[in-house]
């Protein structure tokens, strides 16, 4: 089958990051193609806690009406409880640069108004098509098409852009072993009604072995998202009911306000295989861009904010360097010096959750000096306020 060249830039996956990037790449002018093996919208495994730093890129993006237009929620608070319930008040405008408020607004929708606004700007989107990679010698050679009618054109591209999140499809594919390590914790998210939750606020649990959080989105409908050890996963049944039940609720604070809480619609699950920092530039012709470059840990409430800062980063190493080489350096060099610090101490904060008695310490002794809470929300964050 003839291959064909007629993108500047190729992006697979259509969630925030790569449409953030096929945002900024159209309306730079370049030949943008987004696949998305999809189709939306649809649901996706996600806390719903769009930090204020995400505020900054709505405007850039063009897509603040689009966002507003959605009736998000706004959240003013995240308030992290103890096992026993003890609070720890952490306000979301310590979290941005520009001193706003969170927001709670479903992945279903703000994927969905991401993606048109790629549209819009003038990048070609094809939904229900993924892209087979083909590397020879380290280096991207082409992506294959495959829609839901089989196999389709090949398309060579001198930059392809990795927007698969968790599952870092692309950059798996170069990689020797090929395969996602083995997983320790497993998540959950469904969407409730009647959850009795603070107004404005995003409530984070601690508890045995996981820890998890609730925030209201559109619609009068609340995110619940949590995480557990795989272990105990297997020990209940892998049903997600029962974990709740049996797990998150174990929480003092959670059996309050979720207790009397309905599942509104279907609950998701995605093993977690790996956390921290990765490559930005896994191979020649290709960039990795939110979770398929670095998954941060879900508790810091940054992953939505990290995947549009990726983004922006790669656009901007594309847009002012020609060769790949130049692209990769500098996207490298952006991207470290941007994201390993929050990285750094984000690790910090798993360690602690997955100590339950140490989790209920550090709540208690951030609980008592605010200005040691501004402290460590800052250092989650990507501005340098706190440097």
């Amino acid at each position: 089958m003839a291959v064909s060249k007629p993108y500047d830039v190729v992006i697979v996956g259509a969630g925030p990051a790569g449409s953030s990037a096929a945002i900024r790449l159209a309306q730079a002018g370049r030949k943008v193609l987004v696949l998305e093996q999809k189709t939306f919208p649809r649901q996706k495994l996600c806390g719903e806690f769009v930090s204020p730093e995400c505020i900054e890129h709505f405007h850039e993006l063009g897509a603040t009406l689009e966002v507003d237009l959605a009736l998000p929620t706004s959240v003013a608070e995240t308030t992290f409880y103890s096992r026993s319930g003890r609070p720890l008040r952490i306000q979301n405008t310590w979290l941005g640069a520009a001193e706003g408020n969170a927001i709670g607004l479903s992945r279903s929708r703000l994927d969905e108004l991401l993606l048109a606004r790629a549209r819009t700007s003038g990048a070609e989107v094809r939904e229900e098509t993924s892209g087979i990679p083909h590397f020879a010698d380290g280096k991207l050679k082409a992506i294959k098409l495959r829609g839901a009618d089989g196999p389709g054109e090949t398309i060579q591209s001198d930059i392809v852009i990795d927007a698969t999140g968790r599952s870092r499809y692309l950059s798996r594919a170069i990689a020797s072993n090929g395969t996602a390590g083995r997983a320790e914790y497993v998540a959950f998210k469904a969407h409730l009604t009647g959850a009795q939750i603070e107004k404005n606020t995003c409530e984070l649990y601690v508890y045995p072995d996981g820890y998890g959080g609730c925030v209201q989105v559109e619609n009068d409908r609340y995110n619940l998202c949590f995480v557990l050890k795989a272990a105990q996963v297997k020990q209940l049944g892998s049903d997600p009911n029962r974990i709740w039940r049996e797990a998150v609720l174990k929480n003092k604070r959670a059996s309050q306000t979720l207790e009397s809480a309905a599942v509104a619609g279907e609950w998701l699950a995605v093993p977690i295989t790996r956390l921290g920092i990765g490559d930005p530039s896994p191979a020649e012709g290709l960039l990795s861009v939110g979770d398929a470059a670095s998954f941060i840990d879900p508790f810091t409430g940054s992953g939505i904010a990290l995947a549009f800062e990726s983004s922006r980063l790669a656009a901007a190493a594309i847009l002012e360097n020609k060769s790949f080489e130049a692209i990769a350096a500098d996207y490298r060099r952006s991207y470290e010096a941007t994201v390993r610090r929050r990285m750094r101490f984000s690790s910090y904060i798993r360690f602690a959750g997955k100590a339950g008695w140490l989790a209920d310490g550090v709540i208690w002794a951030l609980g008592r000096n605010e200005r040691l809470r501004k402290f460590a929300a800052a250092r989650t964050r990507l501005n340098d306020a706190v440097e």
